[in-house]
């Protein structure tokens, strides 16, 4: 079965970096579209960035555009979101995220807290 595996969440101050990981299993890494959401306590689920299946192409929102990059290692069955220059907003729980077969699936969540 399709599991999405995420890590890398931390406590971090304001303009500092983190990486997160999802570690995919069950379908075929290489040949699906990969994304990050996050939701912060009382908002919505967000879309955060996009990955194609050869990285071809990114997208991200316009609130981490310039700090956030969305990369992917095919051979490693693995999506990361590499965080720069931290903001106290960007405090939530990452997904990983993909949809295959008309079904969407999800991680368990990482937290990321952003405060000095």
């Amino acid at each position: 079965q399709v599991q999405l595996v995420e890590s890398g969440g931390d406590l971090v101050q304001p303009g500092g970096s983190l990486r997160l990981s999802c570690a995919a299993s069950g379908f075929t890494f290489s040949s699906y579209t990969m994304s990050w959401y996050r939701q912060a306590p009382g908002k919505e689920r967000e879309l955060v960035a996009t990955i194609t299946s050869t990285g071809g192409t990114t997208n991200y929102a316009d609130s981490v555009k310039g700090r956030f990059t969305i990369s992917r290692d095919n051979a490693k069955n693995t999506v990361y979101l590499q965080m720069n220059s931290l903001k106290p907003e960007d405090m939530a729980v990452y997904y990983c995220n993909v949809r295959r077969l008309s079904r969407t699936y999800w991680g368990q969540g990482t937290q990321v807290t952003v405060s000095s």
